[in-house]
């Protein structure tokens, strides 16, 4: 199904061809350009990158609970140094992943 952008807002519709009128900004039909084969393939990709970052995301914020949880627990000096650095893993990893969608974005990579 070939993909057609927005000239205006920059939506990208999937259709055998644009919408009558642009779903997000209301824009004619005429503004709409079909993408080229190369523009698709890389809005596919980049929708399924930014796919695994955010389920990469969800996956942290629920080690992020867990370590916490842990934390709070304090068994011993092994699990809380372990449970303080699972806590950091994830924290960081997860600024780093908003950083890189932020990117991704400024790109013209979130479609």
């Amino acid at each position: 199904m070939p993909l057609w952008k927005c000239q205006v807002c920059g939506l990208v519709y999937e259709g055998p061809e644009p919408p009558d009128k642009c779903p997000k900004c209301g824009a004619p039909r005429d503004k709409f350009n079909q993408l080229t084969q190369q523009e698709e393939e890389l809005v596919k990709r980049s929708r399924y990158t930014n796919y695994l970052h955010m389920k990469a995301y969800t996956l942290l914020k629920e080690l992020l609970g867990v370590a916490e949880e842990g934390i709070k627990d304090n068994l011993d000096p092994g699990c809380l140094k372990i449970f303080s650095e699972e806590r950091e893993f994830a924290l960081v990893t997860m600024q780093k992943i908003m950083a890189e969608l932020e990117t991704h974005m400024k790109k013209g990579k979130w479609n």
